[in-house]
């Protein structure tokens, strides 16, 4: 009987970015709720405005680089 392999280096990279978005999911959740309680509902949606907005060219960094990554991956010549 033989066993399946695991690829290590994908579950570490699954496991790395599930992490990221739950910890940026934390700091979002309970900065946004700390606003609200201490200044109030404005406040509260202003920082919610400067947390998304400042994720945003986050966002579109992390797509341009997998789309670099995607073109590699379909020219063949990744050296991984």
């Amino acid at each position: 009987m033989s066993k399946k392999q695991i690829d290590l280096r994908k579950y570490a990279a699954q496991t790395k970015n599930r992490l990221v978005w739950v910890g940026l999911g934390l700091i979002g959740l309970f900065g946004i709720l700390l606003i609200l309680l201490t200044y109030g509902t404005p406040a509260a949606g202003c920082g919610a405005a400067i947390f998304f907005g400042a994720l945003l060219p986050v966002g579109l960094i992390v797509l341009f680089l997998r789309f670099l990554q995607w073109i590699v991956d379909r020219s063949g010549r990744n050296d991984r």
